[in-house]
């Protein structure tokens, strides 16, 4: 008998199968409204045909600016139904950085919050925008907030082709989305993320978190980056909802668990401790009880950095029948997960897998390369290079980067990391963020998780700072509890105690919060800025 030919999958099977099979659970909960698993079909295929109707075709690009909103879920739909390229924009970035990558992009449309048109309007003309499409519906027809020209909102403008056949349909090998990096390393790239690809990294994300139709994740991270885009994908992969915040705060959070039926939370793990923390049950509470707003919590997706023992003992205690699962990868490809059952029991064997980034994901091969290409022996670190199904394509107008970072069709990620005799892979440091002091190499989450064994310590990043005698220096910047006080001699008597003494920091610096980037990782440039001439603390 012959086989039957499987067709590849694209992303808008997802959207159709959850119509049909899902059709009245809430794909999106928003500040009290949602729409359904079938309406938001009807919706994407309206926006799509809205689209054609202004002229667009498969494959051209639209823009979408915006905090999280149902109206932004939308549009997302409409590019993974239709094939139009979704770019998504930070929108917390500065004018003139917005303006590179939309320039990088040159979308033919932009799906734009109200507060961002004066923006947009600034960089229409230019651009060659033809068309400027309000998310939220603000202000009435027609030119509002001064976008420079006619502005349309959303719901005007897709309701008028309600009803319309989908003009046309993703294919496989269409790119769904250009998903613009942090710039954590430089300027912002964009990703090209196909069809083929998002659909791979949906049904992974949906594998790992074990979630169905009946499950809530909570997300207050943005949908313009793949982290949160991820855990959408995920949950919809199953016919689940995405509940959205716009932003994060830590009561709000503890509200909307209980009130939304939450099931499923993804949080850096900065996020978790202050959640814990505004629940009266954060690291250093003695005997905590369980948290009451948390109950129902069957899943802490944590990212962007490991756990410390502190938050994740807190953790435990407060929320003793959730799982937690630690997942690892960058917009480039996702790579690995520490999955519930490994968080579980005590013991050095417990800790040591608490340290690791977990096992590569099904159809994922992991590799440790030396700075010459050469396979690394286990225990022995070097750059992490990845070949996946989920893996981007490569940069969006940037071939020479793109030959850099996909050499041979392997993923280099520019992270340094190491595989234990389990075969759990260990994050070492970024690249990047490796300090050479005195000819010596420095990796800074080392020393930071060294420095977090301080009592004193809440927070910590450590970075090189500029030093005449040893070209960098160790320099670690700490959020202490409250009431606490730490000397730079005491930090760096304490450090080194764990790990050698050349690695403790010679500086240190007091600050009330770290910054962050939108993921929850620490941004670290930011933070070397702002120490070319540190304020060290007494010594």
């Amino acid at each position: 008998m012959p086989t039957k030919h499987i067709p590849d999958p694209c992303l808008a099977d997802i959207l159709r199968r959850n119509a049909e099979r899902f059709g009245d659970v809430p794909a999106y909960l928003y500040e009290g409204r949602s729409i359904t698993h079938r309406e938001l079909l009807r919706r994407a295929t309206a926006i799509a045909a809205a689209l054609a109707r202004a002229g667009l075709r498969r494959q051209d690009r639209v823009a979408l600016l915006g905090r999280n909103s149902i109206a932004f879920g939308e549009v997302l739909a409409a590019g993974q139904l239709s094939g139009i390229v979704v770019a998504t924009v930070n929108f917390r970035l500065a004018a003139p950085e917005i303006a590179r990558i939309l320039a990088d992009a040159k979308p033919r449309a932009i799906f734009v919050d109200a507060e961002f048109l004066p923006i947009v309007a600034t960089l229409r003309a230019e651009l060659g925008l033809e068309l400027v499409v309000r998310l939220d519906d603000a202000g009435g027809a027609g030119g509002a907030g001064g976008a420079g020209g006619d502005v349309v909102g959303l719901a005007e403008f897709r309701d008028a082709a309600l009803g319309d056949e989908l003009p046309f349909a993703a294919r496989p090998d269409d790119i769904a989305c250009l998903i613009y990096t942090s710039g954590t390393t430089g300027r912002p790239k964009g990703c090209i993320m196909g069809q083929r690809e998002m659909f791979r990294v949906g049904q992974t994300m949906n594998v790992e978190m074990r979630t169905g139709s009946d499950d809530r994740i909570l997300l207050v991270m943005p949908l313009f980056h793949i982290g949160a885009m991820a855990m959408a994908f995920g949950l919809h992969a199953r016919g689940g909802t995405a509940v959205l915040h716009r932003q994060f705060e830590p009561a709000a959070l503890l509200a909307t668990v209980p009130a939304d039926a939450i099931t499923v939370l993804h949080l850096a793990p900065s996020m978790l401790q202050a959640v814990l923390t505004e629940a009266g049950a954060g690291p250093g509470v003695a005997d905590p009880a369980p948290v009451a707003a948390l109950r129902g919590v069957r899943s802490i997706v944590y990212s962007a950095a490991p756990i410390t023992a502190p938050t994740l003992a807190a953790a435990l205690a407060a929320m003793p029948d959730t799982g937690f699962l630690n997942l690892y990868g960058q917009t480039e490809v996702i790579t690995s997960g520490l999955p519930r059952e490994l968080h579980r029991g005590s013991g050095p064997d417990r800790d040591r897998r608490l340290t690791s980034v977990g096992f590569p994901y099904p159809d994922t091969e992991i590799r440790i390369l030396d700075d010459d290409g050469a396979e690394c022996p286990p225990g022995v670190p070097g750059e992490i290079v990845v070949a996946s199904p989920a893996m981007f394509r490569g940069y969006w107008n940037d071939s020479a980067t793109t030959g850099v970072t996909l050499a041979d069709g392997w993923c280099h990620t520019g992270d340094v990391g190491v595989f234990d005799a389990e075969g759990l892979l260990h994050l070492v440091d970024r690249k990047k963020d490796v300090i050479i002091s005195g000819g010596e190499n420095i990796y800074s989450l080392e020393v930071e998780d060294a420095v977090l064994t301080h009592p004193a310590v809440v927070q910590c990043a450590v970075v090189g700072v500029p030093d005449e005698r040893w070209g960098e220096a160790v320099c670690a910047v700490v959020v202490l509890l409250p009431g606490t006080e730490l000397t730079s001699g005491e930090l760096r008597e304490h450090v080194a105690t764990r790990i050698a003494r050349y690695k403790s920091p010679r500086s240190a610096v007091v600050v009330d919060e770290l910054p962050v980037l939108p993921t929850g990782k620490i941004d670290k440039k930011a933070l070397r800025a702002r120490l070319a001439a540190p304020r060290e603390v007494p010594a």
